[in-house]
């Protein structure tokens, strides 16, 4: 699989997972939800702290005037910056981390809101039959 096509896959997977938080067919306790959210957290601070070192690459590498040189320059920075491009996919791959993050959000307030709904229906179960 290409990497546009592993994006779409992803981004794919990630939205399906973004409306199961929405619908709240998916929760997720605060323990579970906080260890997603400091990975992704931790990617997305290792790519904004990169970015502008990793920018470097979108420059023709200093590679000597040979003609081999000359003809490796371009191909270099096009795979770092064409559609399959590494920072390409890498900037989708941060706007795809943030839509996750919201998702955890929305899921952990699913399980929040599940976890309330069972304590009531318990304690309303248990007056009953006092």
């Amino acid at each position: 699989m290409y990497a546009p096509e592993a994006m779409t896959a992803m981004n794919n997977s990630l939205t399906g997972f973004l409306n199961a938080a929405n619908t709240g067919e998916f929760a997720v306790n605060e323990t579970g939800g906080q260890a997603m959210l400091t990975a992704i957290r931790n990617m997305i601070d290792w790519i904004d702290e990169n970015r502008v070192r990793l920018e470097t690459l979108q420059r023709a590498p200093m590679l000597g005037s040979t003609n081999n040189a000359e003809v490796m320059k371009p191909y270099m920075v096009a795979v770092a910056t064409d559609e399959r491009g590494f920072l390409t996919q890498l900037m989708k791959m941060r706007e795809s981390l943030a839509h996750a993050q919201d998702a955890i959000k929305t899921a952990m307030a699913n399980y929040q809101n599940t976890d309330h709904a069972a304590a009531g229906a318990m304690t309303a179960s248990q007056e009953q039959h006092q």
